[in-house]
């Protein structure tokens, strides 16, 4: 995916969110704390952006100042909570112009078997109530999200392209991953365990031996146009 993504861009030196094969990359994030735990390269910058930070600070940050110079912007799996009218006036001032591409993707399901599916499809539905209503985009596999760009062949508005994401996980790489959702967050500060011990022992049933990887397949999506 990576690969197809910066065949779309003419030119390679600033990427807002993307590694490997762009000169330079700025990483960010709303969370100080998230960045602290950010894998470290040579060709990438990371920089906080608390909510508070204005649009000219921001093309300060990413781009020195300098706009329409970046060639591409992607956003995995978080675009559905940011103010879009916000974040996507960002996205024109930074921009290349021509050239210049934005992507957005995310996932909203995981295959690895027959039994685990129908479990976690279970304990979705207990964690529905407990989720954001921003969320709602996401589950809806960005069908809805509002995405005002031209298409470049990798789905548009209303059309998003589906991925499969094909990864090795681990039992605890699993826990991990459904600790970090903001239903279960949600549901323990009004007092309901959405991953208590009984359902961790029921999880592991279906997956087999606590120090078992398993192949896993996500179920994503992509949304990704240019001005």
């Amino acid at each position: 995916m990576d690969l197809k993504l910066a065949g779309l861009t003419p030119e390679h030196s600033l990427a807002w969110d993307l590694s490997e094969h762009y000169e330079q990359v700025v990483g960010s994030d709303i969370s100080g704390e998230q960045l602290k735990h950010a894998i470290q390269h040579p060709r990438i910058r990371y920089i906080h952006t608390p909510a508070s930070i204005s649009e000219d600070e921001m093309v300060n940050l990413i781009a020195g100042g300098h706009e329409n110079s970046v060639d591409l912007v992607t956003v995995a799996e978080a675009v559905h909570w940011f103010d879009l009218p916000h974040f996507y006036s960002l996205v024109r001032r930074l921009l290349r112009k021509p050239g210049g591409v934005i992507a957005v993707w995310g996932y909203n399901d995981m295959v690895v078997s027959p039994d685990f599916d129908l479990l976690m499809k279970r304990h979705h539905e207990k964690m529905l109530p407990y989720y954001d209503p921003k969320s709602s985009y996401l589950w809806e596999g960005y069908r809805t999200l509002p995405f005002p760009f031209e298409s470049v062949g990798l789905g548009r508005e209303g059309e998003p392209m589906a991925l499969e994401i094909h990864k090795e996980l681990s039992f605890q790489g699993l826990l991990k991953l459904l600790r970090s959702s903001s239903a279960v967050t949600t549901a323990k500060d009004k007092g309901v365990d959405l991953l208590s011990e009984e359902v961790i022992e029921e999880i592991q049933g279906v997956w087999g031996r606590p120090d078992l990887v398993r192949s896993v397949t996500y179920k994503a999506f992509m949304l990704a146009g240019k001005l």
